[in-house]
C-alpha cells in the first residue's frame, strides 16, 4: 500500500513536470522547438502598407496534390493526410494582406452556383417586370489569377526519442517533425503568362512525454504496474494554413520587386492614419 501510495505521487509530479517537453530540463536541450501558438506571418501580411491600387485576382482552386492518405496504427484510413479546402485559407490570406486594402478577390470556386443565381434572378425579373426589369451588373473579372496546391507532405523527417529508468520507474520523450509543402503563382489572364511562383514550406511537430513503473507484490507472485502519457500534435491543417500565409507574403514582396503593384507613397496624412 506504502509502495503504491508512492507510485501514485510520483505519477501526479511527473504529470505536472513533463506535460510540455520543451521545459523538462535536460530534455529541452534534446527535443525540437516547440509549436507555434500563434502565426506571426499573419500579423506581418495585415500590416503591410497600403497599396497603389487593388489587383483583382481570381481564385478558382488550391488543391490537395500530395494523393497521400492519413495514417494510423493497426487500422486503414480513408481520409486524406492534408486538407482539401485549402483554397478557402488562400482567399483569406488575400483578403487579410494589408487588413483587406491588397487584394480585390472574384469569386470563381462557385462560379455555376453564381451563374444559375443570377439567372433565377434575371428570368424572375422578367416575369414581373418585362423589358422594363433591372439588368444585372456584370460580373467582376480579373487580370491575375492565383492558382497552386498543396505539393508536399513528407513524413518522420526527423524522429527520436529518449528515456531513463531506475528501480523500475521510467520517464519517455519522443518527437516527430513532419513537413507541409505548398506552392502559388499568379498568372496574367491576358497572355497566359506565369509572373510569380513561390514555394513555401512548414514543419508540423508532434511530441509526447511518458511515465510508467512496476513492482512485485506479495512475494513476487503479483505484479502491480502503472502507466501515463501524454502527447502534443500540431495539425498539418495549421501547418497548410501557415505556409499560403507565408506564400502570399511572399508573392506580394516579389510583385514588388518586379513592379507588379508597389506600396502608396506614405505622406503625413497617411502616416498619421497607421498611427491612429
Amino acid at each position: 500500500m506504502r509502495y503504491l501510495t508512492l507510485c501514485l505521487a510520483v505519477l501526479a509530479l511527473s504529470g505536472c513536470v513533463s506535460v510540455d517537453p520543451y521545459r523538462c530540463g535536460t530534455l529541452s536541450n534534446y527535443c525540437s522547438p516547440p509549436p507555434e501558438v500563434k502565426r506571426p506571418t499573419l500579423t506581418e501580411l495585415v500590416n503591410l502598407p497600403m497599396p497603389r491600387q487593388k489587383a483583382v485576382v481570381s481564385v478558382y482552386s488550391f488543391l490537395d496534390m500530395t494523393g497521400q492518405r492519413a495514417t494510423a496504427d493497426n487500422m486503414a484510413l480513408f481520409s486524406t493526410a492534408v486538407t482539401q479546402g485549402a483554397d478557402s485559407f488562400l482567399i483569406d490570406a488575400l483578403m487579410a494582406a494589408g487588413n483587406g486594402k491588397w487584394f480585390l478577390i472574384a469569386e470563381r470556386g462557385e462560379l455555376d452556383s453564381l451563374t444559375r443565381e443570377r439567372q433565377l434572378i434575371i428570368s424572375t425579373r422578367s416575369t414581373y417586370d418585362g423589358e422594363g426589369a433591372n439588368q444585372l451588373q456584370p460580373l467582376l473579372f480579373s487580370g491575375l489569377i492565383m492558382s497552386g496546391g498543396i505539393i508536399g507532405y513528407d513524413t518522420n523527417l526527423r524522429s527520436g526519442g529518449i528515456g531513463a529508468r531506475y528501480l523500475g520507474i521510467g520517464l519517455n520523450a519522443q518527437h516527430r517533425v513532419d513537413e507541409v509543402t505548398v506552392a502559388l503563382r499568379v498568372v496574367l489572364v491576358q497572355t497566359g503568362q506565369v509572373l510569380l511562383n513561390v514555394i513555401t514550406s512548414k514543419q508540423v511537430y508532434s511530441t509526447s512525454t511518458g511515465f510508467d513503473t512496476f513492482r512485485f507484490t506479495e512475494n513476487g507472485t503479483e505484479l502491480v504496474e502503472v502507466e501515463a502519457g501524454v502527447a502534443r500534435n500540431e495539425t498539418a491543417t495549421y501547418a497548410v494554413r501557415s505556409a499560403i500565409e507565408q506564400a502570399v507574403l511572399e508573392i506580394v514582396h516579389q510583385g514588388i520587386a518586379q513592379d507588379l503593384w508597389d506600396y502608396q507613397p506614405q505622406t503625413e496624412e497617411t502616416e498619421n492614419e497607421n498611427l491612429n
